[in-house]
């Protein structure tokens, strides 16, 4: 079992700037990959962005390139979402989880952390 808490999450103006920070316990692997996904109300989730344990292959949603950075802070054992020039339409609850090896799913789940981002 792996469990996973985020924090970070707040209300910020358009255009501001909030980190993300989820941490990781239990049976973590150096071949799982962790992600951010986000819900908004009335919409389904979505993927935000994914690292590798290693931290060497990243990938983005296209709504957030440019924007978001995904990283691994080893000597914490936590993955961290630093989201810049924050819209109002990046308003969600985010969540991070974590796809074991050769899974096409992600099996982990943490509880989300709200964000809000006011015009």
């Amino acid at each position: 079992q792996v469990q996973l808490v985020e924090s970070g999450g707040g209300l910020v103006q358009a255009g501001g700037s909030l980190r993300l920070s989820c941490a990781a316990s239990g049976r973590t692997s150096s071949s799982d990959t962790m992600g951010w996904f986000r819900q908004a109300p009335g919409r389904e989730r979505e993927f935000v962005a994914s690292i590798s344990w290693s931290g060497s292959v990243t990938n983005y949603a296209e709504a957030v390139k440019g924007r978001f950075a995904i990283s691994r802070v080893y000597a914490k054992n936590t993955m961290d979402l630093q989201m810049n020039s924050l819209k109002p339409e990046d308003t969600a609850v985010y969540y991070c989880a974590v796809r074991r090896s050769l899974r096409a799913v992600y099996d982990y789940w943490g509880q989300g952390t709200q964000v809000t981002v006011s015009s």
